[in-house]
């Protein structure tokens, strides 16, 4: 088996390609940049091997003019997403290069990516300059009467015409900036602060800038066209090519990415510190970090492998995260967080059981449930030999003899927030529930497909199942509930997964590496798991935004396809039941508290999410936050009066409960069997044994 379907949580293979591609930068006449930083003669080599290189990848885009208007667009979207910086007298003179990147990046030329970022610098630089300057001078002086409003998201608005312009785009923004923190009851001084602290950081780093760091951000700009998980790294930070700190020693347990100049995070680790606390949740973005004890230091706009090297640290010790929640409308609504650092223990990932009873017509059911939170193997335990090494399988079937000793009448599996791992661990748990038969389909970029599959007979468990997902259950997750969905062996309940459906290669170049899409997985009925996910067979609510959560949410993301169904025999036929079982479903959540409050939440925070522009009158501000507090109180009292507790006076005390759960999640855990979502699941699991049962009557009599 090769080491890209072996080793599934990072889908590599190591590639040797280093000096493929030499002496290229001895050959070319390199246009002149324009500005301080230019490329170096290994950069130049690197820029061809890796264009090189993109002509092998699983989407084969042809070097042309089309590709080359790609680069230019998203390079500048990467360097100026808000359109803040540039004017758009640079934009038409960058429009020289609109059809010749392709070209010059073939022939390892970086000209206009060193010009049009150093453009950018100087751009950054004034801005940061006058905003400073403004706040130690002129705070004093921002008035909050006029009817004026600024845009929440710049992306599609027409580039400044001129300085001025861009002084009323930022003023704008300044005047947001302030209003933000005044409603939030801080005072003049600490504004002033907190600014100045925030601006000065990113003027320190922007002149910090290495010809490296202008390398990585033009060569992403390239490789990204392809798709959003080819990447290139330099030597400094190769070796953590997903900047996940799952992979550090010591750490809180989390996976991010860099995001328009923000540190966005994109899960957690289960088990880790980051999870456990329950204070750092997926989509949120850190803007600030230090040590315990100090104030935060921002860190926007700092590459991610700095921001990661702060948050890093020994075990025992607390990282300090000022960070901007998922759904906050401005990036000034923030707040500080602390997390112990610890290792990621095996142990804490382990799949464990439960039992939880459904109570039907006047019958007690049995259910079993089994929470998987990753797909883990110990690999040095595996590859020494050693018959007792780790492994999901190995685990879930100790339980599912457990279980059947204690006599459940149907199992659930749940891989919510399960983001994959091993793929020989999915093939082999597919196996404790199918009698033989392929689990998952791999097509290569050359178009050949390999089939992996359930070679071990009998099944260890075959009652009735379901399966629990969300938006956070990725790769090998998508794997296991989609060869369950398509042999009728479990229903797929909850929201769509994530749609990870692409395999990696690292390659090795001459200057750092270049992970790139090489594979895609398909499931055994020809349907690609890759953007669409698993579309469950019942859903459930949901908080999650889909626009920003999920493959489909990634720019230039592969499309979901299909190719030819494998060879298999379905276990039975669960789509005739659908019907019944969704409108029980629908009618037990339409009256139940826990899934009102869902829905009720989810609508206000869409509602905050979507909005286009900010009022920068303080009085229709204040009216417009004190209608938000009201609305949400008002939710998180009606679900306090469904379980009989008191309802809360305010919104202080609310937002003071909610830090208190976030500092102490221990204190506010549920059981298993309070999970709305574990219980309705065994619900729709019980209605489902129920149909089977009338069916089968039916047909004897």
């Amino acid at each position: 088996m090769s080491l890209v379907r072996k080793f599934f949580p990072l889908a590599l293979a190591l590639v040797l390609l280093g000096g493929a591609i030499q002496g290229v930068s001895g050959l070319r006449s390199e246009p002149e940049v324009q500005g301080d930083l230019k490329p170096t003669s290994d950069q130049l080599d690197a820029a061809a091997e890796i264009a090189a290189n993109l002509k092998h990848h699983y989407r084969r885009l042809e070097f042309d003019n089309s590709l080359s208007s790609q680069v230019l667009d998203s390079y500048l979207e990467d360097l100026d997403p808000n359109r803040q910086y540039f004017l758009a007298s640079d934009i038409r003179e960058f429009e020289r290069y609109r059809n010749k990147l392709d070209d010059q990046l073939s022939d390892g030329q970086l000209e206009a990516g060193y010009t049009i970022f150093n453009r950018f610098q100087e751009r950054l630089e004034t801005r940061l300059e006058k905003l400073l300057d403004t706040i130690e001078n002129d705070l004093e002086s921002l008035t909050f009467d006029d009817e004026e409003t600024v845009l929440v998201d710049r992306g599609e608005a027409p580039w400044a015409a001129d300085e001025a312009a861009l002084d009323t785009i930022w003023q704008r923004q300044l005047k947001n900036a302030v209003l933000s923190m005044r409603l939030n009851d801080s005072s003049l001084d600490d504004i002033r602060t907190r600014l100045t602290r925030r601006y000065e950081s990113q003027l320190k780093r922007i002149n910090q800038n290495t010809p490296e760091d202008v390398f990585q951000v033009y060569i992403n700009a390239l490789t990204q066209t392809f798709d959003p998980h080819t990447n290139y790294f330099t030597p400094h930070n190769s070796e953590n090519f997903d900047i996940s700190m799952s992979r550090s020693l010591e750490g809180i347990g989390a996976v991010l990415q860099y995001e328009d100049g923000y540190t966005k995070v994109v899960r957690l680790v289960p088990g880790g510190p980051a999870a456990k606390s329950g204070q750092l949740k997926p989509a949120d973005r850190i803007v600030g970090v230090s040590q315990d004890g100090e104030a935060p230091e921002p860190v926007i706009g700092l590459r991610l492998d700095e921001v990661v090297d702060q948050i890093r640290g020994p075990k025992g010790t607390k990282v300090n995260l000022e960070i901007i929640p998922a759904g906050s409308a401005s990036e000034h609504d923030t707040r500080t967080i602390t997390i112990e650092r610890n290792k990621v223990v095996l142990e804490e990932q382990a799949a464990k059981k439960d039992v939880i009873t459904i109570e039907r017509d006047g019958e007690t059911m049995k259910l079993g449930i089994i929470e998987i939170p990753a797909f883990y193997l110990d690999f040095a335990a595996f590859h020494r030999g050693d018959p007792n090494y780790t492994s999901t399988t190995s685990d879930v079937a100790k339980l599912l003899v457990e279980l059947r000793k204690e006599n459940i009448d149907g199992l659930v599996i749940d891989l919510r927030n399960n983001g994959g791992g091993s793929l020989l661990e999915v093939n082999k748990l597919v196996s404790l529930f199918i009698n033989r038969g392929p689990t998952v389909q791999v097509r290569e970029s050359s178009g050949r497909v390999s089939i992996e599959g359930d070679k071990f007979p009998g099944v260890l468990y075959a009652g009735p199942m379901a399966v629990m997902v969300n938006r956070f259950s990725a790769s090998a997750s998508e794997i296991f509930a989609g060869a369950m969905q398509d042999y009728g062996r479990a229903l797929i309940v909850g929201d769509q997964t994530y749609g990870k459906g692409t395999v990696q290669t690292l390659l090795d170049l001459n200057h750092g590496k270049l992970k790139m899409t090489n594979a895609k997985f398909y499931r055994v009925s020809g349907s690609s798991n890759q953007n669409l996910g698993i579309v469950p067979d019942v859903d459930m609510p949901s908080l999650i935004d889909k626009d920003e959560v999920g493959e489909s949410s990634l720019p230039n993301a592969l499309p979901w396809d299909e190719i030819d169904s494998a060879k298999y025999q379905r276990v039975s036929d669960i789509v005739p039941y659908l019907p019944q079982l969704r409108e029980k479903h629908s009618s037990r959540i339409d009256k139940d508290p826990e899934f009102i409050y869902v829905e009720s939440l989810r609508k206000l925070l869409e509602e905050n999410r979507n909005r286009i522009e900010l009022s920068l009158n303080e009085k229709s501000r204040t009216a417009t936050q004190k209608a938000l507090d009201s609305e949400r109180l008002a939710i998180e009292n009606s679900r306090r009066k469904s379980r009989d507790e008191e309802p809360l006076g305010s919104i202080k005390e609310l937002r003071d409960l909610e830090e208190q759960r976030a500092l102490d999640p221990e204190s506010d855990e549920e059981s298993i069997d309070e999970d709305p979502y574990v219980r309705e699941t065994g619900e729709i699991l019980v209605d489902y044994m129920s149909l089977i049962r009338e069916n089968q009557v039916a047909r004897q009599g």
